[in-house]
């Protein structure tokens, strides 16, 4: 590298970063915003409402409203209000949905008045660390949401009637705040985009349940380390402006002990990092370490901030624009979700054969009684 260049990267990467911007104790989760431009927090087992000029009010308090555990990470999804073809149904706007990821598991729903119930509970996995709405359409519009087995990391995709269908059970490890690619990130447009914190690797889950690996961060990465935090630079944030927030949570016990503030970042920050709009922001768990990775042919990844700090990032990264966009058209739906039906003549093909198998030992026990 050219020692001007060098020096110009260092001279802003050293000028970019996370500022705090608001307290919230207990806080680990943003997700939104809202259709009245609020973003919905989570903190300490409650949700909260947050606005852009930084007031912050209780949410879902009352009766029947959310109440949950302090400790376990109930990541959330605000609902954009988008139609699932294939189930006929369409998301209520504004509903949150979040994943209960200790018994019984499954994910919450929270109507926009602050009434909690039971969405759907999942079976098949020791615990969740991931939700996020398909906002692109590969999945057709459904909520992801993904859980822990043997150290391999199953997602499903359910609907707005609570059908779950399994995208993939063999996946990587994988947990932290989760994004699905827009329509001009090149090979990957429409895929599900999650990090590994132990591995520093960022993967990508097609619609059909293929996993593959987008490119590796390039940071230190380890437990409560590694990548954590993804999301996409919106269209028209380069250009007329917005801001990046992410949750910073107190961790006690820990080198990276958080501080429990909303951390937020300005646009002029992100340009003057070089990102563009569609590009993929990272922010590690450990510090808050950021990367941009960038897809056309290929995908590369730069340290946009590379001043570790004291901060314990958690769950989702929010990227708003000041003057928000037009949604651009959804991407086709995949019409075999998760190889349905190629696991299903997996299935039968097997069925088969172990019903042929009992044919012929059958028929051979047969044979052999006659011959006696």
């Amino acid at each position: 590298m050219p020692m001007a260049w060098a020096y110009l990267f260092v001279l802003v990467s050293a000028t970019v970063g996370w500022q705090p911007w608001q307290h919230l104790p207990g806080v680990f989760d943003l997700a939104g915003p809202r259709s009245d431009g609020q973003l919905v927090a989570a903190a300490a087992g409650r949700l909260f409402l947050v606005a852009t000029d930084g007031a912050i009010a209780p949410f879902a308090a009352g009766q029947a409203g959310y109440q949950v555990a302090a400790g376990p990470e109930a990541y959330l999804d605000v609902s954009p209000g988008l139609h699932v073809v294939g189930a006929n149904c369409d998301f209520t706007r504004d509903d949150v949905f979040a994943i209960r990821p200790a018994p019984p598991i499954g994910i919450t729903r929270v109507d926009p008045q602050g009434h909690a119930s039971n969405f759907v509970d999942l079976t098949g996995v020791d615990s969740l660390n991931g939700i996020v709405f398909d906002t692109v359409g590969r999945f057709d519009h459904r909520l992801l949401v993904l859980g822990l087995r043997n150290q391999h990391s199953t997602i499903v995709a359910v609907d707005c009637k609570g059908g779950v269908v399994t995208i993939t059970s063999t996946a990587p490890p994988l947990e932290g705040g989760f994004a699905v690619a827009p329509a001009g990130f090149g090979t990957h447009a429409g895929e599900l985009v999650a990090p590994d914190e132990n591995s520093g690797a960022i993967w990508t889950v097609s619609a059909t349940g293929r996993s593959e690996l987008l490119v590796a961060s390039g940071i230190p990465h380890g437990g409560d380390i590694g990548v954590e935090s993804a999301a996409f630079v919106p269209s028209g944030f380069t250009a007329h402006g917005g801001t990046a927030y992410v949750a910073d949570r107190a961790t006690a016990n820990n080198p990276h002990a958080g501080t429990d503030n909303i951390l937020r970042m300005p646009s002029s920050d992100v340009i003057a990092a070089g990102l563009r709009d569609g590009d993929l922001l990272v922010v590690a768990e450990g510090g808050a370490v950021t990367i941009d990775v960038r897809c056309r042919a290929t995908c590369s990844s730069t340290v946009v901030v590379s001043a570790g700090t004291s901060a314990h990032i958690e769950g989702h990264l929010v990227i708003l624009a000041a003057q928000p966009q037009p949604v651009p058209r959804s991407l086709p739906a995949v019409a075999d979700l998760g190889s349905q039906r190629a696991q299903l003549l997996a299935r039968v093909a097997i069925g088969a054969l172990i019903a042929a198998i009992l044919v012929a030992l059958v028929l051979l026990r047969a044979r052999r009684a006659r011959r006696r």
